[in-house]
């Protein structure tokens, strides 16, 4: 990986878009620390820290812009929300599905409606959180001269529809002319914004004496074995063979007969199970919060929050049932089969159809389980190292398996492009190493 990126600096138009990459991160960065007109992001910051929850994990993904209620509060998590809800709706809505399948101009068309929706999805969340959050705690969350009402909403919500807005451009064009994939390398960067702060805070804890250096050593190492695992995790796939029937076109030529493999990846459903999940169960402590001495607010803070063992064990089976209903969406086995069978490929051993298809879905069943597993596990990540090492807090959620395992894939995705990018120059790669090997060459 080291190799990669070095050979890529040796190459200016390389050089060009990693620069250029950094610089729009550079600006996104710096749009977090601004706060929203009216709002004081300290408050907001200390209310957030003792939240905990889905609060925490979405302030996680918008690296600490929703906890300090930035102009970039919502940032990139509308079109997340937008991406899930279009790419569900296009495997059970005909004319998307048909969008789809027209190639690239389709999938323009969709991209449009996704941007559409974020923008009109983030002005919803924008006033819903300036009613739920901002207004609900009597001005306490406001700078002096600010008053709850509608320009205080109408206020929040065109700055955060713009912040949303610039967000996506930035994006787009970080995908366009930088390296990567611009959304992602803003999530990523947003949760690797938060470790020197950690980092910090642990140093603090050691020098304090509250926690040992035994302590601080498993933390670390814990947390390369989980870096570790997700790495293998995320690479591994089962390859299912194909082969094509050789079609003879005359004249003694033919085409087809080549061999090939179908990958199912273990966890193709990345974070977003983990993140379904903990929507699901935050709603039912939403609701407590309006009347925290009922019997029902009292029940559910027994049991249905992520400090108990019931809470956790739901949320965990939570994460394995969307996990399976996603990939049922994502993976069609009988679409998958179909197309087989029209384009003269089949499985060696089992015959095209119906046959394959039930081929097909026991393997993405079996292996769709190992993939849920593997979520579920990352999930308990920062409960298993706060009863660990005693390092917990937001401490240990900041290293949480689904932070970890968003910045892993993005990092693994964008050395994938790196190494595709350096293969255009492969037959000039002697120019990599310098002049004087080349000459030598010569």
């Amino acid at each position: 990986m080291l190799r990669s990126f070095r050979d890529a600096f040796r190459i200016p138009d390389l050089q060009r878009k990693f620069l250029f990459t950094l610089l729009l991160l550079a600006i996104f960065r710096l749009g977090s620390h601004i706060p929203t007109p009216g709002i004081n992001p300290g408050k907001i910051d200390q209310a957030a820290g003792a939240a905990g929850g889905l609060f925490s994990l979405i302030s996680g993904i918008s690296g600490g812009n929703l906890t300090q209620f930035s102009i970039f509060a919502l940032g990139v998590l509308p079109y997340i929300t937008a991406s899930i809800v279009i790419q569900i709706l296009t495997s059970a809505v005909p004319s998307l599905e048909k969008l789809q399948k027209e190639g690239e101009e389709g999938r323009k068309k969709i991209s449009q409606y996704t941007r559409v929706a974020a923008i009109i999805l983030g002005a919803i969340q924008a006033l819903f959180l300036t009613i739920s959050v901002v207004e609900s705690n009597n001005g306490a969350f406001l700078l002096p001269g600010w008053e709850p009402g509608f320009l205080l909403r109408m206020t929040v919500v065109l700055t955060q529809v713009a912040g949303i807005a610039f967000t996506l451009w930035i994006g787009e064009r970080i995908s366009e002319v930088g390296i990567g994939n611009g959304i992602s390398l803003i999530i990523f960067a947003g949760i690797v914004n938060r470790f020197p702060h950690v980092f910090q805070d642990i140093f603090n804890l050691f020098q304090n004496g509250t926690v040992s250096l035994l302590a601080v050593t498993a933390f670390f190492a814990l947390i390369l074995v989980v870096i570790a695992g997700i790495v293998f995790v995320q690479q591994a796939e089962r390859r299912i063979p194909v082969q094509y029937a050789r079609k003879e076109m005359g004249g003694g030529r033919s085409s087809g007969g080549q061999a090939t493999y179908l990958p199912i990846k273990v966890n193709s459903a990345g974070v977003i199970p983990v993140i379904f999940s903990s929507s699901l169960i935050t709603i039912p402590q939403f609701i407590a919060s309006a009347n925290p001495t009922s019997s029902a607010a009292i029940f559910i803070g027994k049991y249905l929050t992520s400090q108990t063992i019931t809470g956790l064990a739901i949320e965990v089976l939570l994460i394995v049932g969307f996990t399976y209903l996603y990939n049922s969406i994502q993976f069609d086995p009988r679409r998958i089969a179909e197309n087989l069978r029209e384009s003269g490929g089949f499985i060696p051993g089992v015959r095209p159809g119906v046959a394959t298809m039930e081929y097909l879905q026991h393997i993405s069943s079996r292996i769709t389980l190992w993939g849920a597993i593997f979520l579920g596990l990352l999930y308990l990540t920062p409960q298993v190292l706060t009863n660990a090492t005693g390092i917990g807090g937001a401490t240990a959620f900041a290293f949480s398996g689904t932070g970890l395992l968003i910045v892993v894939g993005v990092a693994l995705d964008t050395l994938k492009q790196v190494e595709a990018q350096l293969t255009l120059y492969r037959p000039n790669r002697n120019l990599l190493s310098g002049g004087g090997r080349l000459r030598e060459r010569l």
